[in-house]
């Protein structure tokens, strides 16, 4: 079970340490959409020409998932012909490019007409938009509940990070909105269907909102037609899995029935959970701005990865990488092909994945797991700004800076402020999720 020592006890799989000290201020974020705002940084800008459509689009309060089946409706194409460099949140404005695999000689209609979507600009190329095709994004968030005669504070704080760099956790957002996308991949890590199953559709494992209690009561009763009845078309995990079950299914077969790229991503939120709690001791030590014997080090620009030795780590120049932030330790994504560290830095990694019951041979294995791969420890945070003021919502603190492509601005807010917002009216279960031993 990916748990403390204690078998009863499911680890959070949310940052545990802050790099600055605890935050005097405290405040909400994302009270509104608008509040909130995202864009891309591009890669690359498109040529003009080429079998795919590229599309500069405003999202508002839909989720990714719904944004890709609008397009593929209105487009008339599969899954696989569009592509994008990162996902975005649902609760925010949010300014990202899609691609559309579609020859200029079948014409579609660029009017979309649909309410949260909205088409910026739209222009050609050569290749298909893929993960990672970014330079990163940049934010501009407004803290609610808070002095906006506090900013000075904030802007302290801000500066300390652009010095020495932001943990690189993984925020909230990859842990789903019930925050178990780790559980559910652990559970199919070990293959354990029935309790994949019942923490994604019972009332027994995390907390879960207050409307979905009637149906995943009916589903522990093992009532799967009732429970089907009272999803949503949206929640198309918890729907397949329970047609499955109806037609007489196993566990195991109705799990797998799930698009192979959610069942990815719930592999990859168990990997993110597990890099968390190495980040975690990391900071614990004082080890995040440093690279130790042993550490496999990443260079910023080129992403060229490479285990650091002793006769590098004392030339000047290196330190002087180090301190510029132009290099930085990593931390594990699990993976067959992951690039392993030596010396120290293994063996403390082993101790703490073996702590929380990581599963290295099964992740290997699986056949729904990247290759596994290094992320970096700690990124560079630019372009900050600071302001405050009073709208027709009530005073505020907005801050804006730019981050590498997969990194969460909620990492770097919750250096600043204690963040208060609240959650949506769950459910919280006392007990453990079912365990995952097969």
């Amino acid at each position: 079970m990916f748990s403390s020592t204690d078998p009863n006890q499911v680890l959070d799989p949310l940052p545990q340490r802050r790099l600055l000290s605890e935050p005097d201020l405290s405040g909400r974020i994302k009270l509104r959409n608008e509040d909130f705002l995202v864009e891309e940084l591009p890669l690359y800008q498109p040529s003009g020409r080429g079998e795919h459509l590229y599309l500069f689009i405003q999202k508002e309060g839909i989720a990714h998932s719904e944004m890709i089946r609008h397009l593929r409706q209105h487009f008339k194409v599969r899954d696989r012909d569009i592509g994008f460099a990162g996902m975005k949140d649902r609760n925010a404005v949010t300014r990202q490019l899609v691609s559309i695999h579609l020859p200029e000689s079948e014409r579609r209609s660029l009017d979309f007409n649909i309410d949260g979507l909205n088409l910026l600009w739209s222009d050609r190329h050569t290749n298909k938009l893929r993960r990672g095709h970014l330079q990163g994004n940049r934010f501009s968030i407004r803290i609610r509940d808070i002095d906006p005669l506090k900013a000075p504070q904030l802007q302290t704080r801000l500066r300390s990070l652009v010095r020495v760099g932001v943990p690189n956790y993984y925020g909230i957002q990859r842990f789903g909105y019930r925050c178990n996308t780790h559980l559910l991949g652990e559970h199919l890590v070990n293959g354990a269907w029935e309790a994949l199953a019942a923490e994604l559709l019972g009332a027994r494992g995390a907390s879960f909102p207050k409307r979905q209690l009637k149906a995943r009561e009916h589903f522990d009763a093992g009532r799967y037609k009732e429970s089907l009845q009272l999803w949503s078309r949206n929640e198309f995990a918890e729907t397949t899995v329970l047609r499955n079950l109806i037609r007489g299914d196993s566990f195991e077969k109705s799990v797998r029935r799930i698009p192979t790229s959610t069942l990815s991503f719930w592999i990859s939120a168990y990997q993110s959970a597990a890099f968390n709690r190495v980040l975690d001791h990391r900071i614990e030590h004082g080890l995040l701005d440093s690279i130790l014997p042993g550490d496999v080090a990443i260079r910023s620009e080129s992403r060229k990865q490479f285990v650091a030795h002793q006769e590098v780590l004392q030339t000047e120049g290196f330190q002087n990488d180090i301190r510029d932030q132009k290099v930085s330790a990593t931390g594990p994504m699990w993976g067959g092909h992951m690039l392993h560290p030596g010396g120290e830095t293994l063996r403390n990694e082993q101790e703490v994945l073996d702590s929380i019951g990581f599963n290295t041979e099964g992740l290997e294995s699986c056949v729904y797991a990247e290759r596994g791969t290094r992320r970096p420890l700690r990124i560079p945070l630019s372009n900050i700004e600071i302001d405050s003021g009073v709208d027709n919502h009530g005073g505020y603190i907005r801050t804006a800076f730019d981050l590498p492509r997969g990194a969460y601005a909620t990492v770097v807010l919750r250096e600043l402020i204690d963040d208060l917002s609240s959650g949506n009216d769950f459910i919280v279960n006392d007990q453990a999720s079912p365990s995952s031993t097969p």
